[in-house]
């Protein structure tokens, strides 16, 4: 198998020739560490505080020749939502929303167009989405190849949402509050994110990926019952948009996602991600969705990745692989992303750890 190949049949809930090597997001300056521990005389570059989510090409470069030299299976990208600096350690992205950036290069929203219904008159996201958009992401198809699973990140419509409104508090009282403003955005959101799906797969996309968490560590942010009514029937949307468009789609959410893991399983996600170790025991997990969707994460990047030795990297992979991978369905990856804390030989211990114990696993 190739490593799309790889990709696709464990998102198929199949068992793959060894198990596939995926990640979310490798932050800028640990993409160039990385780079430098495997290929240092290749690497010149120096990374950008000020950026505001838009990696450059020279990074992009870097980000691929890490998936090269790793041998992941798969990359992952964003397409452009137009940030703008507007001084004073603020940027706005196309539709209005105004951001400040955390020290880790994080645009944090501060400010969002809707602040009351009447906001909503006029109001489009879709007309102001270009194939341009996604000339980073076609530019890290075309370097990669077809023989690589293309991963392209589309924001949830309820983080997309309370975007919009300026930021989450505002968003969960609208549930309370305004239950027809939810509805609303959660309508425009989708429909920017089904238009977002249709330009990801003419880019080349195999995979759609859908950052925007929904559960805290104790338990879901919002209720089963209004994940049910407010957001589901858009999951089922975007689920059924994508199949139709001939991709596999995942959700991804931090957190404890017991309470609504089944319904993830019924509107059709064929993937679930990260499986957050804190909070969700893989094995139990494992069990419960064997054949209905396949996983991927689990490898502790609050402390493992960022505090332990490569010794007990190594030994986590190897413990996770067991629990998780036999019988299919399921791609290593951090439970997250590679953060600025991590480790870059600890992530470098698990790639290694991943290729060697992947095998074998039926």
């Amino acid at each position: 198998m190739n490593s799309k190949e790889r990709i696709l049949t464990a998102l198929n809930n199949k068992q793959p020739d060894k198990v596939p090597i995926f990640e979310l997001y490798i932050n800028e300056p640990v993409v160039v560490k990385l780079a430098k521990l495997l290929r240092p005389e290749s690497v010149e570059v120096k990374t950008v505080e000020d950026k505001f989510g838009d990696e450059r090409f020279e990074i992009l470069d870097l980000y691929c020749l890490v998936v090269e030299e790793l041998g992941l299976d798969a990359t992952s990208s964003n397409f452009s939502i137009g940030f703008e600096n507007i001084g004073e350690d603020r940027c706005r992205d196309k539709f209005g929303s105004v951001y400040s950036l955390s020290e880790h290069g994080e645009p944090c929203v501060l400010e969002g167009p809707i602040k009351e219904p009447s906001d909503l008159e006029g109001f489009d996201m879709v007309s102001k989405l270009e194939p341009e958009d996604f000339a980073k992401v076609q530019y890290v198809i075309n370097k990669m190849g077809a023989g690589k699973a293309h991963f392209v990140c589309i924001i949830d419509p309820f983080k997309l949402s309370w975007r919009l409104r300026g930021g989450m508090d505002k968003s969960l009282m609208d549930y309370l509050l305004n239950p027809q403003l939810v509805h609303a955005l959660a309508r425009i959101t989708t429909d920017f994110d089904l238009a977002a799906i249709d330009l990801a797969v003419e880019a080349g996309a195999d995979v759609v990926i859908l950052p925007g968490d929904l559960a805290g560590e104790r338990t879901t942010i919002i209720s089963p019952e209004h994940y049910r009514e407010y957001i589901k029937p858009y999951h089922q949307e975007m689920v059924d948009h994508a199949h139709k468009k001939g991709v596999k789609i995942v959700k991804h959410s931090d957190g404890n996602m017991w309470p609504i893991l089944d319904d993830l399983i019924e509107v059709g996600f064929d993937g679930f991600h990260p499986i957050q170790p804190q909070c969700m025991d893989i094995a139990q997990v494992k069990e419960h969705v064997t054949g209905k969707l396949c996983l991927l994460g689990n490898i502790d990047c609050r402390n493992l990745l960022c505090f332990g030795t490569e010794e007990e990297v190594e030994e986590s992979v190897k413990e996770t692989i067991e629990k998780a991978a036999p019988g299919g369905g399921y791609i290593i990856s951090s439970s997250n992303s590679i953060h600025p804390g991590c480790q870059p030989e600890n992530y470098i211990a698990m790639v290694r750890a991943a290729h060697k114990y992947g095998v074998d696993t039926g």
